[in-house]
């Protein structure tokens, strides 16, 4: 059955507004009904009727300037208009149309065609108030959407710049597409004071893309603070992806580790583009990509070999996702990698690089196809300085006297890496804990020393070059695979008294041995690349010594008793 619908009659006719409104009340429809269109616009603004008869000639406002008025009086919603004509001209009727109608029918009027018109103008309102009710819908799960998103940023800016990103060696800029970003760019100053820096870039874009960097920031910042080595913690953030991501989605990265105290830099690039080594004289060495990305390979096939350079003072790092390159202007054409590397051979002083290739792109006014993040990382004599410490914690230190010895042979030193085992072991020590950097750098040196040059028997004099430096390390992973037999041995004591109490470190290996007096006497220079572990050692502890063959060091770290 037809609706019974609320129908203004607007017309200045007593006898045709009578008869109209005869038809339209026996068809079953409530009427409103207006002499002009000054009453039809202030009867519309009272009643609200769902439909307007409306003739187009009436004294004080004729039906053109009241069916304007009444289509702005109702918004968004659709209250058709019928214009009661007489009028033949197509001029005419067309003018009924602009002014708002949204049809008409001629006198005399015909009931079923008035009645067609109704029930068709009535079906138009209902499709209305359904597309306008879908999209008032669609507005306000949309707006939720946002506010979940906005949240879900907040927690996952929290995490994925909770590094030190914010360092005064660090710039960087990020331009994501969406309210995520699909780049991740993450940075974590290590115990032993080497910072990590990991460039990322998921497939896709938005919230899809920044799903799998909330547990890669996690594992990242987690394992760099436990004093975990940047090969460990790449292999572990490529399981967690590979275990988590669907099989279409991995994440291509460059993940440096920077030692500035021994001058060392090992870089891992799988899939971003190539980043760069620009030294302090202009010198650039690409830092490419050399294997597939993260989350892709099996645990048993990850390749996580680095590439190490020699690196000094004054050099920087330059890493970029492939949205730079990738930037378009209004002519569609690209930024390109051939307009970087000119940007590049033009510069004539590094601290401006960064400046410069920002310039550039927006002086192209790129519209960013992709993610876009550019990073610079630069060496300076804040990095190089002193390793960190860990606050102490809230309680008093009571007399301690312990010590522990491990043994670790072939199998262990081929795959595991017991020095953030002991730094948590040592940390539980609270007076130690402002010097927890220093302890975990003499850590790192006594074992790499006495792994690489005892048990493995490589020589730093290979170091002299950069040639030959990626060489030790290769030569370093090769005997390290084949290792079938070998040792070395960790002694920590811990003994305490009433001015304070000493940590002591002892060290032995399987080796064949050196002469320790003979090393220390060697003048250390800043652009040599080998001989610096014995000095630093030295330099960090309170105590020094070493066996006569050569094959043991110890080291000693004290403290005062709390006043």
């Amino acid at each position: 059955m037809p609706k019974r619908l609320t129908i203004l009659i607007a017309e200045d006719s007593p006898v045709d507004r009578m008869l109209l409104s005869t038809i339209v009340a026996r068809q079953g429809h409530r009427v409103l009904t207006a002499a002009d269109g000054m009453q039809a616009v202030a009867l519309f603004e009272q009643e609200r009727p769902q439909l307007v008869l409306m003739d187009a000639l009436m004294p004080v406002m004729d039906g053109f300037e009241a069916a304007r008025r009444i289509k702005q009086l109702a918004g968004d919603e659709l209250v058709p208009i019928i214009f009661l004509t007489s009028l033949t001209e197509n001029q005419a009727l067309v003018g009924c149309l602009e002014a708002g109608g949204d049809d008409f029918i001629a006198k005399p009027y015909n009931p079923i065609i008035l009645e067609a018109k109704i029930q068709a103008m009535h079906r138009l309102r209902r499709l209305q108030a359904t597309v306008l009710a879908q999209r008032d819908l669609i507005a306000r799960r949309n707006q939720q959407l946002l506010d979940e998103h906005r949240a879900a940023k907040a927690i996952f800016d929290k995490v994925a710049h909770a590094g030190c990103l914010n360092a005064p060696n660090i710039r960087y800029r990020q331009s994501p597409r969406a309210l995520f970003n699909g780049d991740l760019l993450l940075a974590a100053q290590a115990p032993a004071g080497q910072m990590f820096v990991l460039l990322g870039d998921f497939t896709g874009h938005g919230l899809p893309a920044a799903i799998g960097a909330m547990p890669l920031a996690e594992t990242f910042y987690g394992m760099a603070a436990k004093g975990h080595s940047s090969t460990d913690i790449l292999r572990e953030m490529n399981a967690k992806l590979k275990q988590i991501l669907p099989v279409e989605m991995f994440c291509c990265a460059t993940l440096l580790d920077i030692n500035p105290l021994q001058g060392t830099l090992r870089v891992w690039n799988g899939g971003l583009p190539d980043g760069y080594l620009i030294g302090a004289n202009g010198q650039r060495t690409p830092l490419g990509s050399r294997h597939l990305p993260l989350g892709i390979l099996s645990a048993a096939a990850f390749d996580d070999e680095f590439e190490h350079f020699p690196l000094a003072v004054g050099d920087r790092l330059l890493l970029l996702s492939d949205g730079v390159i990738e930037s378009r202007n209004t002519h569609d054409e690209l930024f390109g990698e051939r307009r970087l590397l000119a940007l590049l051979d033009a510069n004539s002083d590094p601290a401006r690089l960064f400046d410069e290739i920002e310039q550039a792109l927006l002086a192209f006014h790129g519209q960013v196809q992709d993610d876009l993040s550019l990073i610079e990382v630069s060496l300076d004599e804040t990095l190089a300085g002193a390793p960190l410490s860990v606050p102490l914690v809230a309680h008093r230190s009571r007399p301690i006297d312990w010590s522990a010895h491990f043994e670790l042979r072939a199998e262990s030193l081929r795959n595991g890496n017991p020095l953030p085992l002991l730094l948590q072991l040592l940390l539980q020590v609270n007076p130690l804990r402002p010097r927890a950097g220093a302890i975990y750098t003499v850590l790192g040196e006594l074992y790499a020393n006495a792994l690489e040059h005892g048990v493995l028997g490589l020589d730093s004099a290979l170091k002299c070059d950069a040639e030959g430096f990626q060489r030790y390390y290769e030569l370093r992973r090769e005997r390290l695979q084949a290792l079938a037999e070998g040792h070395i041995r960790l002694e920590l004591s811990i003994k305490t008294h009433d001015g304070g109490g000493c940590l002591r470190i002892a060290i032995s290996d399987s080796g064949a041995g050196f002469d320790v007096a003979h090393a220390l006497q060697l003048q250390r220079c800043d652009q040599c690349l080998s001989g610096r572990g014995l000095h630093l050692v030295r330099q960090l502890t309170d105590g020094f010594d070493w066996q006569a063959d050569g094959r043991g060091l110890g080291v000693e770290f004290g403290w005062a008793a709390e006043a």
